[in-house]
């Protein structure tokens, strides 16, 4: 009778562990779809009823995930920092920036995964020391931001993230205004001064750009970064 009852525990356990992700997952593409359009924020509409919002970041409070499960982990803290972002946009709009926002990334705490933490801490301590390797976090996370890589207007998914990552890679090194190539010279996005150690594990930024680029830039360009915009991504 113990052993029945401790493996109901257990299977009650994992499948409540399921219906968590699996709800959160489908309540944040819904709300990503709804609140999202050409990579900006309708953060004026959430303002006026943040309850699916705050739902979401209720249940996020709640999950816990393993690394074990990399893609799950990933996607959810991906998900839920873009939804962390967008809570503290709301709470002070209208703003103009986040980094009008005193102490937006690294004071400001939300609960995720059932701890404490700052959007700062969240990708770095978080995603990127987890994932040392894994530089398309840049191109996923937005910092609410115009110099951000675009918000996409759904979740990311375990089953789908890598394609989701390739996808949203590529299309920003492809970019024209985020890679903007003049014969032998290169602007870069600030992103990859800030974070040059994620660029250049395996050579160097260029080689990293040339990986996702249809039209490759010459490997002895001249490398420089243009300033960062942080104008808000918001849909007016």
């Amino acid at each position: 009778m113990k052993k029945i009852i401790i493996l109901t525990f257990i299977f009650s356990t994992q499948l409540g562990f399921s219906q968590s992700t699996a709800d959160f997952f489908a309540k944040a593409d819904t709300f990503f779809k709804t609140y999202v359009s050409n990579g900006k924020v309708k953060y004026g509409a959430i303002k006026k009823d943040p309850s699916s919002l705050d739902q979401l970041l209720d249940i996020a409070s709640k999950i816990s995930v393993s690394k074990s499960k990399p893609k799950t982990f990933q996607a959810f803290y991906i998900n839920s920092y873009n939804l962390a972002v967008i809570k503290g946009v709301v709470n002070k709009y209208p703003v103009k920036s986040p980094t009008s926002i005193q102490g937006f990334f690294d004071k400001t705490t939300y609960s995720l995964g059932g701890k404490t933490i700052t959007l700062n801490d969240l990708e770095n301590k978080i995603l990127r020391e987890n994932f040392p390797g894994e530089a398309r976090f840049h191109f996923v996370l937005v910092c609410a931001g115009l110099g951000c890589p675009p918000i996409i207007p759904s979740a990311y998914k375990p089953a789908i993230l890598e394609q989701q990552l390739q996808r949203q890679t590529t299309k920003s090194l492809n970019n024209p205004n985020f890679i903007k190539v003049k014969g032998k010279k290169v602007q870069l996005s600030q992103i990859f001064e800030w974070y040059k150690v994620d660029f250049t594990r395996n050579g160097s930024e260029i080689d990293f750009v040339n990986k996702f680029r249809k039209e490759k830039i010459p490997t002895d360009a001249k490398v420089s970064y243009y300033p960062y915009n942080w104008s808000l991504n918001q849909i007016k």
